[in-house]
């Protein structure tokens, strides 16, 4: 008989044991080991069944053990040393107060995104991009950043994931009742639940509650529309992650962004939290957050224009796609449906929403409203997640700014990091502890700095080699376990799974690749020549042994072949004891499988991989890397640590062809150069080489790859700034901006470039390194004065094609007042500072003080071909 409500009944904590319920609401559990221990000495047994979920544990242990804790003055010495430890934690000064006695930080930043995988007892994550925000959110804790987090609570978080007997992924989504996870409803003054509404067309609401994660000193806010005033379709809106058709996922980003800054301001007006100075939006999916400002403003008395400068100086927008069918793209009508008059924010006009997200450039579709154009558009600051990427994004989104070279696009990178505490293994921190004290590797998990993680190098051989042995041999008892549940889901009796007992091998070389399945991601690569990798598997000295594990979109049929063409060569009798295919890939799951691989493999198409953030995790762990040059290995990759596998983008051959070549490049590193150093031994009997990899993979890379070090890049390089021009940025200058912009854009046309000359032309074309030139341009101005323009030179190496590759722009200076015709002049030094072929060219570009690029505008004016006295000069 099936239950027709559902709720959960709670032991009642003695008076003793309170302490026990803030430790467990507070998520700072997830990376803090002492606490874990704590938790898991109330009930061993319970803790394992529990999942590691200390709120699940609470509400399952007996009143009897509950008792029997109250009484035992050694667990209440250990409970008060862990919520004293965590009362410090949360409210003393940390990085971030240090920085803000010298520096103009903001007081608050609101960090908004779609997913956050914090940890796999609040599963509201998919991938990659929620596990990054959830680091994000950790690491701003742990450096005392005032972030303030926002997200959607969908009640079947991303589904779980089973195999059939056949091999084909089949998804489940298993409800979760938000009682029951690490949560607490925002409330009243009253005490009634604090709520959020969005108008919808035809009169209808939109209702979301308000729930709190506490992600140690970092509020997370998540929406939930599952309340009894919503009707059934509006109750689902939060249902699932990333599922539905267009309006189901149109009505969630409107949520996530209209919603979202109210819950904000929900949030500060009852608990007195600062008012975010900066929102961050990472990804477009949040991206409507600036109409609701822009509207805020619009009820403070600032036009449209104006409200839109002020919001876009405290605005930061992260892409994480490098491929447009990454990005959420909706029906120019379905956005103009949703508001307006009839619907949501009547005060602006529909036509002004639209023109922040329509493609209105080339190669653009202007009858579809992109996401990530209008997060662009509505940021004055925005960034990629790797040196590669920032490049990648600036030349996809390069339509927004015409006129410019790509490398001139206001796009630049903060490359990810991943949170130590939470993916290092406990006896990789047992081991540092040892080595350098308890204090400093925990300092040199969150905040960083080399000089921590030199003292890595002084740790011997046999320790570091024991401790990788231990962890391999920790990965092969949870291989086996989850391969024996895999497979009684498959289907499968307990007479037919002996074998499993003797799959992988703590001594073998082991490999792991897990990542969500797009076809980008060639989950399949190693298959390309399966006799070839059998091979490989099978060697009779030098075997490897492989760990996959990713889910497919539940939409996406293309990723769900390439899952049971692997498992299907993996349920093979001749190798399935040396690869494995694991179903339900998640955070818990990662902890384990990153710390036991020897070698992280990642092979994407280059350059699709945005930044690649699970081989961070297992280089931490003293993992070595093999991939392909994108995300950040290409950033960061030296032969010391890792291999690079070699591509052939660029080359003229289909997709087969190059994923032929890349896979026999694959095969050669792994027979020729990886195997032979893991089973090569020196005079110890160690493998001498292969440790010493070890080592330069946490000393090197161990303080690159920190989500603390990507957050203090945020907080100086875009954070910091974007507070100051939202402060500058006050009514009347947000007003002046937009008057400027307008003037300026309406004039535009009437700009030009008349004539460029030199008064000490080279004789020739060439010129020797160190002379100096003198250029005069005479521009029209139209209506425009020169304080509204910036004139430069603009020189470098030129290619075969006279482009300027390297350029560098100097600002020339008006040498007198107008002409008769209204003409300005102005001139300038060209230094010739570099060998080579050589070239200049002028430029006019919009200049005011409020901006933060001269490519804000996207307006820019240059000679017409052929002007001047020659566009390029040879330097011998």
């Amino acid at each position: 008989m099936k239950a027709i409500r559902r709720f959960t009944v709670r032991p009642v904590l003695p008076e003793a044991l309170h302490p026990l319920s803030e430790l467990a609401r507070n998520l700072r559990w997830s990376w803090h080991a002492e606490t874990r221990d704590l938790f898991q000495s109330v009930d061993p047994e319970r803790w394992v069944s529990s999942g590691g979920d200390p709120v699940r544990l609470l509400g399952s242990v007996s009143p009897r053990r509950l008792a029997e804790l109250a009484e035992d003055r050694r667990f209440l010495r250990r409970q008060s040393a862990a919520a004293d430890d965590l009362r410090d934690y949360v409210t003393g000064d940390r990085w971030y107060q240090g920085q803000a006695q010298t520096a103009e930080l903001p007081a608050a930043i609101a960090y908004f995104s779609p997913e956050f995988g914090i940890t796999a007892a609040l599963p509201q994550y998919s991938g990659g991009l929620g596990i990054l925000a959830g680091d994000h959110l950790k690491a701003a804790s742990d450096l005392g950043v005032p972030l303030l987090g926002v997200g959607l609570l969908y009640r079947h978080g991303y589904f779980r994931q089973t195999l059939s007997r056949e091999g084909w992924q089949q998804e489940h989504y298993p409800v979760l009742d938000p009682n029951e996870l690490p949560l607490v409803p925002l409330q009243e003054a009253d005490g009634s639940a604090a709520r959020v509404d969005l108008a919808l067309p035809g009169g209808r609401r939109l209702h979301a509650r308000i729930w709190q994660a506490q992600v140690g000193r970092v509020p997370l806010l998540l929406l939930d529309s599952d309340v009894e005033e919503n009707d059934f379709g509006e109750r689902a809106v939060t249902d699932r992650l990333y599922g539905g058709g267009s309006e189901h996922r149109l009505l969630q980003e409107m949520l996530l962004g209209i919603g979202g800054v109210r819950a904000v301001r929900t949030y500060c007006r009852l608990t007195g939290h600062p008012g975010p100075e900066v929102f961050h939006t990472n990804e477009g999916h949040a991206g409507f957050l600036g109409l609701e400002r822009i509207a805020e403003l619009h009820d403070q008395g600032l036009d449209f224009d104006a409200g839109l400068e002020a919001v876009r100086s405290g605005t930061v927008f992260t892409t994480h796609t490098p491929v447009p069918a990454g990005i959420d793209r909706f029906d120019r009508e379905l956005v103009a449906q949703h508001f307006g008059p009839d619907a949501e924010l009547p005060r602006i006009d529909v036509e002004r929403i639209l023109g922040l997200g329509m493609e209105t450039y080339s190669g653009g579709d202007p009858n579809v409203f992109n996401m990530a154009v209008m997060g662009l558009r509505l940021a004055q600051r925005a960034n990629g997640v790797s040196l590669l990427h920032g490049q990648v994004s600036r030349e996809m989104f390069s339509g927004l700014w015409p006129g410019f070279d790509p490398d001139e696009v206001p796009i630049t990178s903060v490359t990810n990091g991943v949170h130590a505490p939470t993916w290092v293994a406990p006896e990789v921190v047992r081991l540092g502890a040892r080595q350098i004290g308890a204090e400093r590797t925990e300092d040199a998990m969150s905040v960083g700095g080399s000089d921590r993680w030199d003292a890595v190098g002084d740790i011997p051989d046999q320790d570091i080699w024991d401790l990788r042995r231990s962890l391999r041999e920790q990965l092969v008892t949870e291989v086996r376990e989850r391969l024996y549940a895999s497979w009684r889901q498959r289907g499968a009796g307990t007479a037919e799974l002996g074998w499993i007992e003797g799959v992988l091998d703590p001594d073998v070389l082991t490999i792991g690749f897990a990542r969500r399945v797009p076809s980008y991601k060639r989950l399949t690569l190693m298959l390309r020549d399966q006799d070839r990798l059998m091979d490989l598997l099978l060697h009779p000295e030098r075997p490897i042994q492989i760990v996959v594990a990713g889910k497919a979109h539940p939409a996406d049929d293309g990723g769900k072949r390439l899952i049971q063409e692997l498992v299907r060569f993996a349920d093979d009798p001749r190798v399935r004891h040396r690869i494995v295919f694991l179903p339900d890939y998640g955070m818990a799951m990662a902890q384990k499988l990153y710390p036991g691989c020897d070698v992280w493999l990642n092979n994407p198409l280059r350059p699709l991989e945005a930044c690649g953030t699970s081989g961070m995790k297992a280089a931490l762990n003293g993992c070595l890397n093999l991939s392909v040059l994108d995300g950040w290995w290409d950033e960061w990759f030296q032969p010391d640590f890792g291999w690079a596998i070699p591509t052939a983008d660029g080359a003229a051959m289909d997709e087969d062809r190059r994923d032929d070549v890349e896979a026999a490049a694959l095969y050669d590193l792994l027979e020729q150069r990886v195997a032979p150093r893991f089973y090569e031994r020196g005079q110890g009997g160690l493998p001498d080489r292969w440790i010493e990899m070890v080592r330069q993979t946490l000393t090197h890379l161990g303080p690159k790859v920190l989500a603390g070090r990507m957050v203090r890049e945020y907080v100086e390089r875009l954070y910091a700034p974007a507070a100051r021009a939202h402060r500058a940025l006050a009514p009347d200058a947000a007003g002046e901006l937009a008057e400027w912009k307008a003037r300026v854009r309406g004039a535009w046309h009437r700009v030009t470039v008349d004539h460029v000359e030199t008064s000490a032309a080279p004789t020739g074309t060439a010129a020797e390194l160190g002379a100096s030139l003198v250029l005069r341009v005479r521009v029209g101005l139209g209506e425009l004065a020169p304080d509204d323009v910036e004139v430069q030179a603009v020189s470098g190496r030129v290619d075969s094609e006279d482009r300027i590759t390297d350029a560098s722009a100097v600002p020339l200076k008006p040498a007198n007042g107008p002409d008769e015709e209204g003409r300005w002049v102005y001139e300038g030094p060209l230094s010739l500072d570099r060998t080579g072929p050589f070239g200049y060219t002028v430029r006019i570009l919009p200049a005011h003080r409020l901006l933060a690029s001269a490519a804000e505008l996207g307006l820019v004016v240059v000679p017409s071909e052929g002007m001047g006295e020659g566009a390029g000069v040879l330097l011998r």
